[in-house]
């Protein structure tokens, strides 16, 4: 005859839960070893049934923002003359990388040190559009 103990090994060793889990799981089945492997088998699909769908809905959100995303461009310009243009999205994702990466964010910082001493400015534009407010000027004298 197997203790408690040694069921809940068995439903640990067996699923990859932890001995709270194990416990309640035996418990709520009564003792019956074979039907809490299946209560927690059948709660294990169910969380990962979620999860997928909670990982669909965000690759989803993630798409979307990335195709709104190329609506808008992110302009750098000196005086009249565009610099660079990039959309929006491609804007957001170098931001995202810079807050990853310390060498990125040297490089972002370098960048705008650069951009400040030339008196560059950004603009933000809607394609086929007027630009979205006024231009955002980048001065080492703060004006």
């Amino acid at each position: 005859m197997t203790s408690e103990l040694e069921n809940i090994d068995i439903l640990r060793a067996r699923l990859g839960v932890g001995y709270k889990e194990a416990k309640e799981a035996l418990e709520a089945a009564g003792g019956d070893v074979i039907q809490a492997l299946v209560n927690l088998e059948d709660k294990g699909r169910n969380m990962g049934e979620r999860f997928q769908a909670c990982g669909q809905e965000m690759v989803g959100q993630f798409k979307s923002l990335l195709h709104s995303g190329q609506d808008y461009r992110i302009k750098l310009k000196k005086g009249e003359e565009t610099v660079m243009e990039v959309p929006a999205s491609v804007g957001a994702l170098g931001l995202i990388g810079a807050l990853a990466s310390s060498e990125l964010a040297i490089l972002g910082a370098l960048g705008t040190m650069t951009a400040m001493a030339h008196k560059y400015t950004l603009e933000f534009e809607r394609r086929n559009r007027e630009p979205i407010g006024e231009p955002f000027t980048v001065d080492r004298e703060g004006q």
